[in-house]
């Protein structure tokens, strides 16, 4: 009997900083538990670690573990600039689909975030003969249209980029929306299947040490602590440094993370002359844990751009694992989301700075016990992959 063979694609995975790597890498631990039962293997095709060049991490080129072989591509060195981020595509675009010639597979598999490496997902199961499985992370096409200032790339690059996601959403015989949101959205792609597996939350935030940590730090500030992504996604740069001016130096705001837009951030900081707003590298989860516990509060915040209304962050649900309040910049589905699923926030619209304030000034003494047990049942992300997983292994005949 043939041996059947899974293409899997994400361009982050373990040991990589970031949402795709972590949802990433415990789905696949599940899909190969699965494929072993009945004498599949699973090629992953990723990237060394990449997201952020401030972090280095090692991680080996070739890996095999049991029935699972990771490719890892070294990519070029790159920044966060959007012609280095097309760039170290391409080259991982042409490394995989080389790798791949003349192979056969029974599915493939792409967990994708800016539409290419669904794109490639595409391509390769085409070429392959085999069945399409997308994993859409978020909706490439609708962002670009808020994220892009220029005119002439927004109208050059708008009609290309909706071209290749017609192709590659029409291909799919299955596609999950990572985010309730999106499901509007993809009503005019009828031809595939569709789920809603969501983000989840990770092991390491379910077994760390969850003692109680008071809420005002060892030098008395108010500490609001954001991990994560800076870039112009996040639009940091329109509301910390306007809030950090205004509610001076008893607060303070602890940034953690890389990005595109971290120079933006720090422009604003120097430019108001501010002193209670640290900007610190990205950390391995260890680290992070350790910042979250020692916050006053932990904040999470999205750009005022219409097409982040769709969305559901993946950090809400390592937030929400912390006995925290936690303060959430967000519109749309996601502020729904938090006021309805996660007790003890505070939503207020994207970059309304004075609404941040005021909650701040009048909200900082925070008493009682967080308890977010039923959440955290219902969103374990193991729980989640494992049923993923299953939906994913359907599609081999």
């Amino acid at each position: 009997m043939k041996q059947k063979r899974i293409v899997y694609l994400t361009f982050y995975f373990r040991p990589d900083l970031c949402a795709g790597s972590f949802r990433n890498t415990p789905l696949l631990e599940e899909l190969a538990k699965i494929a072993k039962k009945t004498n599949m293997i699973v090629d992953v095709y990723t990237t060394l670690p990449n997201r952020y060049s401030t972090y280095n991490v090692e991680a080996p080129e070739f890996e095999q573990v049991e029935n699972v072989n990771i490719y890892r591509i070294k990519l070029p060195d790159h920044k966060s600039e959007m012609i280095d981020q097309v760039k170290s595509f391409w080259h991982y675009f042409q490394n995989v689909t080389r790798m791949n010639k003349g192979k056969l597979a029974d599915l493939v598999f792409a967990s994708s975030s800016r539409l290419f490496t669904a794109y490639l997902g595409a391509r390769l199961a085409t070429s392959l003969k085999a069945p399409l499985y997308l994993d859409i992370r978020d909706i490439f096409v609708d962002s670009i249209k808020d994220v892009l200032q220029s005119k002439f790339l927004r109208f050059g690059l708008l009609p290309l980029l909706t071209v290749f996601e017609k192709r590659t959403f029409s291909r799919a015989q299955h596609i999950n929306l990572i985010s309730p949101g999106f499901t509007d959205y993809f009503i005019k792609y009828p031809r595939p299947h569709y789920s809603v597996f969501t983000n989840g939350i990770d092991e390491e935030f379910l077994t760390r040490d969850i003692h109680e940590k008071p809420y005002v730090n060892s030098d008395g500030k108010v500490d609001i602590v954001y991990a994560g992504n800076i870039g112009e996604g996040q639009g940091l740069h329109k509301i910390i440094p306007q809030a950090a001016i205004q509610l001076g130096n008893q607060f303070q705001f602890t940034v953690i993370g890389d990005g595109g837009a971290k120079n933006l951030l720090k422009m604003e900081i120097a430019r108001l002359g501010l002193e209670n707003v640290l900007i610190k590298e990205p950390v391995k989860r260890t680290e992070l844990i350790k910042a979250y516990n020692r916050a006053s509060y932990l904040f999470l915040h999205l750009n005022d751009y219409d097409a982040f209304k769709k969305v559901l962050p993946s950090k809400i649900f390592e937030l929400a694992t912390f006995d925290k309040p936690i303060i959430a910049g967000v519109g749309g589905f996601s502020a729904s989301f938090i006021s309805k699923e996660v007790p003890q926030s505070f939503v207020f619209p994207p970059c309304d700075v004075k609404k941040l304030v005021n909650y701040l000034q009048n909200g900082t003494d925070v008493k009682g016990k967080i308890d977010r047990i039923d959440f955290i049942s219902k969103y374990k992300r193991s729980v989640i992959s494992q049923e993923m997983a299953k939906s994913i292994i359907g599609y081999i005949k």
